[in-house]
């Protein structure tokens, strides 16, 4: 049974940082491309951070001007998002998905909320 379970969300303040980890089981990690998705309140889901299946490559959308990091663990089956500098923009529910070729996984998402 494939799982993607999501954690690390919460309440932080604007300027704040939190760590976001995708806990991954039921099929080979390792072969997967990670992805992190948001969705916030009234708005399409967006792409934030990519990274290959083996880490040496990663891929960011505009928006993260270098503040969030991604990253995983392929001996854990774990991906993490690091996010610094979040801003009240930032509030949305943070997804991670699993791609390879025709097939793809989801997780249920964790909520961030950045707020004074």
């Amino acid at each position: 049974q494939v799982q993607l379970v999501e954690s690390g969300g919460g309440l932080v303040q604007p300027g704040g940082s939190l760590r976001l980890t995708c806990a991954a089981s039921g099929f080979t990690f390792s072969t997967y491309f990670m992805y992190w998705y948001r969705q916030a309140p009234g708005k399409e889901r967006e792409f934030v951070a990519q990274i290959s299946s083996i880490g040496g490559s990663t891929y960011y959308a505009p928006f993260v001007k270098g503040r969030f990091t991604i990253s995983r663990d392929n001996v854990k089956n774990t991906a993490y998002l690091q996010m610094n500098r979040l801003n009240v923009e930032d509030t949305a529910v943070y997804t991670c998905a699993a791609h390879l070729g025709p097939n793809a996984y989801w997780g249920q998402g964790t909520q961030v909320t950045v707020s004074s």
